[in-house]
């Protein structure tokens, strides 16, 4: 039973590797849809650790002992993400894309400058960063049938594993943000700044890896990447408007039952022995069978 001061928010140590096999266009017929997760995954080894960072400068603020839980349980989740990312994003780079290094150089210098605001400005960019993330775990999973059909199951379960995530510690940057910082003005400021700033970096990536491929003067790949790109804002756009708002909370945000089901039934499952891959086969591609690693 979980104590009254212990996180509910469960740390997993899944084996996600990612040999050299892996192909830059992953989903069949969606170069572009490809291109824009892989793009998305570049920043994650970059933006990941720097939240880190700010929750770990923040808890010295912190009184309340769940708040705290939270923000390290919220820490090792995150530590998971990106040194997954990183693994696949050096596969990328081994396999055909190699001057994602140069934006990978960009990252880390802006993020570098970054760390030098205020502890006000870095959680509120953290906590706009992550309400985000609530709109495209809304896209992604509600509408994986179209977006992932046929697709590698080694990746499409990676990139579900982490949006699950994302949505099982929505509220802790919030809070965090809230119990040190509090006010309207910089916070609101912090979900544009935290969403753009990730956004403006994946599509520097995504552009880098279509002009590789010859597609990027294609007027039909641009078609197509325009179409993705309508569909993200569609299902994104009203998050960050919310969460722009006045007394939004995330907790007013209402999680997919996929996701829901996802944390049910890995509730405990903090080392897996086998990595929980989605059937993209299926025409439903419900939530992955557990298999719990024995100590």
């Amino acid at each position: 039973m979980t104590r009254a001061n212990e996180s509910k928010i469960v740390p997993r140590r899944i084996p996600f590797s990612f040999p050299n096999d892996i192909k830059g266009h992953w989903i069949p017929g969606k170069p572009e849809l490809s291109h824009m997760m892989n793009g998305a995954s570049l920043t994650m080894p970059y933006l990941e650790p720097f939240l880190i960072r700010t929750l770990r400068d923040a808890m010295s603020n912190i009184k309340d002992p769940l708040l705290l839980a939270d923000c390290e349980a919220f820490m090792a989740q995150e530590g998971q993400h990106f040194r997954a990312h990183r693994r696949f994003n050096d596969a990328l780079k081994a396999n055909g894309y190699p001057r994602l290094a140069e934006i990978e150089a960009q990252m880390e210098e802006s993020y570098a400058q970054l760390s030098h605001k205020s502890l006000a400005s870095r959680l509120a960019y953290t906590a706009g960063f992550e309400s985000m993330t609530l709109g495209v775990t809304r896209w992604l999973i509600e509408c994986r049938q179209q977006l992932f059909a046929g697709a590698d199951s080694r990746i499409v379960s990676f990139i579900l594993w982490h949006m699950v995530e994302e949505t099982e510690h929505k509220t802790v940057a919030f809070d965090a943000y809230q119990a040190v910082c509090g006010g309207y003005f910089t916070r609101a400021m912090g979900v544009l700044h935290g969403s753009f700033d990730v956004m403006r970096f994946s599509m520097r990536a995504y552009k880098l890896m279509l002009k590789q491929d010859g597609l990027w003067n294609n007027l039909r790949s641009r078609l197509r990447l325009a179409g993705q790109l309508a569909s993200f804002i569609r299902h994104v756009g009203p998050y960050l408007l919310r969460a722009a708002l006045p007394g939004h909370s995330p907790r007013s945000e209402r999680d997919p039952e996929w996701v829901l089901e996802w944390i049910r039934r890995f509730s405990s499952a903090s080392s897996l022995q086998v990595i929980p891959l989605v059937d993209t086969q299926d025409p439903l591609m419900p939530v992955p069978p557990v298999t719990i690693l024995q100590s």
